[in-house]
């Protein structure tokens, strides 16, 4: 089983910085990803936007921990997929990527490859609420803008969960990625 969700999200505050993830003294992620999962999932996402001439991204740890958050809340609530809402406790405050997959045969890595597979559907078209969804994942992605990410997982009845955010995000309506 494979499912995955896009978020289209308006204005935070942008971030900086390039390359591997940056970590605390602690050597933490900031969520249950390791450090070398973590690498894996940046380098993805580089080679990702590399190849459509877009800047790096880097790992924030405080991404990682506000995805943990919420990959924690879905897996102990619903044991499935939905997008934070846009008020309350669980407010969004960064674009999104969600997937969700057998545990035992998917890992955080194939999250990413699973968005990056959209690219087919994107055409270089600015985003239009009528085909946006088709390739979120992977136009969130490469959002030009993005400059840090952070990933988590939980599971759940054999199932796999994984969420990443993006600081600034991206999928703005009426604007292409890049």
């Amino acid at each position: 089983m494979l499912l995955a969700g896009a978020l289209l999200l308006q204005g935070v505050s942008p971030g900086a910085g390039a390359g591997q993830p940056s970590l605390d003294s602690g050597g933490s992620s900031g969520s249950r990803i390791p450090l070398a999962e973590a690498g894996k999932i940046v380098t993805l996402h580089n080679t990702i936007r590399a190849e459509v001439g877009v800047g790096p991204v880097r790992w924030s740890q405080k991404l990682a921990s506000y995805a943990q958050q919420w990959a924690d809340h879905l897996a102990t609530s619903r044991c499935g997929m939905e997008h934070r809402p846009r008020s309350g406790k669980w407010r969004e405050e960064y674009g999104e990527n969600l997937f969700i997959g057998t545990a035992r045969h998917y890992g955080t890595p194939d999250a990413v490859r699973a968005w990056a597979a959209e690219k087919s559907k994107y055409h270089g078209e600015a985003l239009q609420s009528s085909h946006w969804a088709d390739a979120g994942h992977y136009t969130q992605i490469v959002w030009q803008d993005t400059t840090q990410i952070g990933c988590a997982a939980g599971s759940c009845k054999g199932k796999l969960i994984v969420v990443c955010n993006y600081d600034p995000p991206g999928n703005f309506l009426g604007q292409k990625p890049y």
